[in-house]
């Protein structure tokens, strides 16, 4: 498939974040985006893996072709989804942008470590906030070809 092919079915994006008012920043950010997308929300590392894994109530639920991801969440840590969906022979190509508070250097190098395919750090200001979401997707959405569903 083509970008061009690509470009009309809309992109699936998983976000899984426990914040609400960061969720309804990224929806905010994601309206009037370039590319058409879908976003799909996880409140959780459980309720992500059931969406990824099609399981539960998630059973219909669209191989996302990226995912943003928190670290700290409620249940199973980003972390530990990170590493999950990295060894999981379906699931392993799916990009997956951690997008969190911490700028720890330790939490940089492990989720890299964990095969992270970037780390961007969340600005507390709304409008600098908008700026990096907008930019993940001219980036992710826009400019990379991703693979396959």
């Amino acid at each position: 498939m083509n970008n061009h092919e690509r470009r009309v079915q809309p992109i699936n994006i998983l976000l899984v974040e426990d914040s609400p008012s960061d969720v309804r920043l990224m929806r905010e950010a994601l309206k009037d985006a370039k590319v058409l997308n879908t976003l799909h929300v996880a409140g959780d590392g459980v309720a992500a893996m059931a969406f990824l894994r099609n399981q539960g109530e998630h059973a219909d639920s669209p191989r996302p072709d990226l995912i943003l991801l928190d670290l700290n969440l409620p249940k199973k840590d980003g972390r530990e989804v990170l590493a999950e969906v990295k060894e999981d022979e379906t699931l392993k190509r799916i990009p997956v942008v951690v997008l969190t508070t911490s700028s720890a250097e330790q939490d940089v190098v492990r989720t890299y470590n964990l095969r992270a395919n970037a780390y961007v750090t969340k600005p507390v200001d709304f409008k600098e906030f908008l700026k990096v979401i907008r930019t993940i997707e001219d980036f992710w959405l826009a400019v990379v070809t991703l693979p396959p569903r």
